[in-house]
């Protein structure tokens, strides 16, 4: 099978960068629903609330901050609203802001040591300090460009269309 233009090198880094976003990202998962119940998109909200003034954001600056779509934000608020982690509130004439709730910080609060430990034991722990550097760095320079090429709906632009 032709690799459609990637050296084995290259196949090599990309395969292995995958697998382990893929296989982190089922880990930190599983640990976070069976200590405290929450998903890994109820914490990330939970935990950019719980850093916002007053524990409240506009949903729209709540997406980007998660780098979600709106649509997927809306949907994991509605759930998050059901079990009363969150709440949501009018703000201005269109706008809504998303808050975090006492039993949302609570639940934050209880699994926050856990997840910490859990990140510590899968990546941290593993790392030299300037292996972690390092990573930050790659990762880092990794973001800018994706974040660089989204277009400002949130979607990567269609290959089709003219630059900007």
């Amino acid at each position: 099978m032709k690799r459609q233009g990637l050296t084995g090198r290259e196949l090599r880094a990309w395969r292995v960068s995958f697998q382990m976003l893929e296989l982190l990202r089922t880990r930190i998962e599983q640990q976070l629903q069976a200590d405290s119940g929450l998903s890994n998109a109820d914490y990330t909200v939970l935990a950019l609330l719980s850093e916002a003034p007053d524990g409240r954001m506009r949903a729209y600056e709540l997406g980007r901050e998660a780098a979600w779509e709106k649509s997927r934000m809306h949907h994991q608020l509605t759930r998050m609203c059901k079990r009363g982690l969150v709440t949501r509130e009018r703000c201005g004439s269109r706008g809504m802001e998303a808050v975090i709730t006492a039993k949302g910080l609570a639940a934050l609060e209880k699994a926050a040591p856990s997840h910490a430990q859990e990140v510590r034991r899968l990546v941290i722990d593993r790392l030299t300090p300037e292996e972690l550097d390092q990573f930050a760095g790659l990762a880092t320079k990794i973001l800018e460009n994706l974040q660089a090429d989204q277009s400002p709906d949130g979607h990567a632009p269609d290959p089709a269309d003219p630059p900007r």
